[in-house]
């Protein structure tokens, strides 16, 4: 099992969510995310001239298991793009194993969990 967690552009959620859908992947978390990195996010104040400016952003955090993973990497990649080749600030992708998941309910464990 793996856990993808994909920093993507707020506008784009809609379109991610119902692509992953389109190939089965349906349980995921979405949490609203603020950041800065290569966009160059600054903006010029008095006391500090280096002072980084966040940016909103959507995080997924979705676990699947290894026959699904390159999949729903490239289904993201491929939707939350902007334009034919991107552009910076579109996001990141971070793909993490994932030793075990336990249901909470009944303490289930295993793939079958997810």
């Amino acid at each position: 099992m793996k856990l993808v967690i994909a920093i993507i552009q707020p506008p784009k959620l809609h379109a991610v969510r119902e692509a992953l859908k389109k190939i089965a992947v349906t349980r995921m978390t979405i949490c609203d995310a603020q950041g800065f990195a290569r966009q160059r996010a600054w903006t010029e104040r008095p006391r500090d001239p280096r002072e980084p400016k966040v940016l909103r952003k959507v995080a997924l955090e979705i676990l699947v298991n290894d026959d699904f993973l390159e999949r729903t990497v490239e289904t993201i990649v491929n939707v939350a793009r902007t334009g034919p080749e991107g552009s910076i600030g579109d996001g990141k992708i971070f793909v993490v194993p994932a030793e075990e998941a336990v249901q909470v309910s009944d303490g289930g464990r295993g793939p079958g969990s997810v």
